[in-house]
């Protein structure tokens, strides 16, 4: 394991206003704060991941606007290998405007913008740095031919692919992931892909099932404040949830992607780099922001032995 991590897909910029409550349809409301920060569920994954040490190359698309600008000093100053990063000329940036709610539940808007643009041919650009990952990640906020084209790249290279399914997208064809390695959606994102509920914990394991049933090997359902499930065709292993006191609960299921991948490609067993992702995902929530929440590897390790994790 070399702590390699390539990072395919998406960057936002995150528009992030505190509410009281939300409007309702024609209403106009005050809302008590306000903050601008990165975002991106692809660039969330690779900050994650390189703040935990791992070295990250991002292969990604920006505007020509300042938001892209922003965006590739953003993921430079904490490490990230933006050689593989193109800025579309004539194209906006991607932005999220993100509502958070006073239990610091969220709601969020995404505006592709340049993410839209990233191609097959943005992979192949970047062949020679993706063969010496030991993982790749990949979201739905890029175009799915660029995620069929990676996790085929990745099964042919010998290189464990992670996708995230989120955004959730009907039109995924399950089919074209062959090869692919671990499926990380939420309970939400599960039930649109399977088609089936999953407001109870044996619906999610059905739901789960018949994923596998369809060729998916791992299917990673994360849970919220109820933990997570491993499904594989063998068994089925529970992720204990981490209790803290929500402050902002925005991208942690992106910090959870991430250091899961920094965890396993530096060597930990499938279980135990879920078991950290999970405590990681926990801390993240307990701070605002996106990117701003994740804790670099000396604050985590303080933040576990605080609570007796080792």
């Amino acid at each position: 394991m070399t702590d390699r991590i390539a990072v395919i897909g998406s960057n936002m910029i995150d528009l992030v206003t505190y509410v009281d409550r939300m409007p309702n349809r024609g209403e106009t409301l005050e809302a008590p704060d306000f903050m601008q920060g990165f975002g991106g569920k692809g660039a969330n994954q690779a900050v994650a991941a390189a703040r935990l040490g791992a070295r990250v190359a991002m292969v990604s698309c920006v505007g020509d606007d300042t938001f892209g600008e922003a965006t590739l000093k953003n993921l430079a100053d904490h490490g990230v290998d933006v050689r593989h990063v193109r800025r579309v000329e004539g194209v906006a940036s991607g932005v999220a405007p993100i509502f958070v709610e006073p239990d610091g539940e969220n709601s969020i808007l995404i505006v592709k913008g340049a993410n839209a643009h990233l191609s097959p041919d943005d992979i192949d650009a970047a062949a020679e740095t993706l063969k010496g990952c030991d993982a790749i990640l990949l979201q739905l906020e890029v175009p799915l031919e660029t995620v069929y084209h990676a996790v085929a790249f990745g099964a042919r290279h010998g290189i464990q692919t992670i996708l995230n399914p989120a955004p959730a997208d009907r039109e995924l064809d399950l089919s074209r992931l062959d090869g692919l390695d671990w499926f990380c959606p939420n309970e939400t994102e599960l039930a649109l892909l399977s088609d089936m509920p999953t407001d109870t914990d044996d619906a999610v394991l059905e739901a789960a099932r018949s994923l596998i049933g369809r060729g998916i090997r791992n299917v990673i359902v994360t849970l919220g404040g109820r933990g997570a499930r491993l499904v594989t065709a063998e068994d089925v292993h529970q992720i204990a949830p981490v209790a803290v006191d929500p402050v902002d609960t925005t991208g942690a299921g992106d910090a959870f992607i991430g250091s899961f991948a920094r965890f396993l490609s530096g060597g930990a067993s499938p279980r135990d780099a879920l078991a950290r992702a999970a405590v990681y995902a926990a801390d993240s929530i307990t701070r605002r922001g996106t990117q701003a929440a994740y804790a670099n590897a000396e604050a985590f390790d303080a933040f576990c032995k605080a609570r007796g994790l080792g």
